[in-house]
């Protein structure tokens, strides 16, 4: 089982800066540039992360969270999304658990 990682299209829905039109919708769901865009997982892991954010969900082994959290928000820099106050603070503390992490990005087109 694959997911898209690390934001599903209705946790996009509700992180867009101003509505998007099809085609980068269409764009966003196909990006598969980064290295993260697909990541192999359980059935079970996909169903219980669905569209949760960082603020409501976190991989279960906590060895990952740190990469986890840069791949979030190395996404939401590269299409501009925006973050909740609660996913903003969850976020923050992982960056303060993470101090080496780097997040890497390219604007997306």
């Amino acid at each position: 089982m694959t997911e898209t990682a690390p934001d599903g299209l209705d946790e996009v829905y509700d992180s867009e800066q101003a509505p998007w039109g099809a085609a980068r919708r269409e764009a966003y769901a196909n990006d598969q540039d980064s290295p993260d865009a697909l990541i192999a997982v359980t059935a079970a892991s996909n169903r219980s992360k669905a569209d949760k954010d960082p603020a409501e969900w976190l991989p279960s082994d906590a060895s990952y969270h740190c990469s986890y959290a840069a791949t979030w928000v190395g996404t939401k820099l590269c299409w501009n999304l925006a973050a909740d106050e609660a996913e903003r603070e969850v976020l923050l503390g992982l960056a303060e658990d993470c101090p080496a992490t780097v997040v890497s990005y390219e604007p997306a087109p």
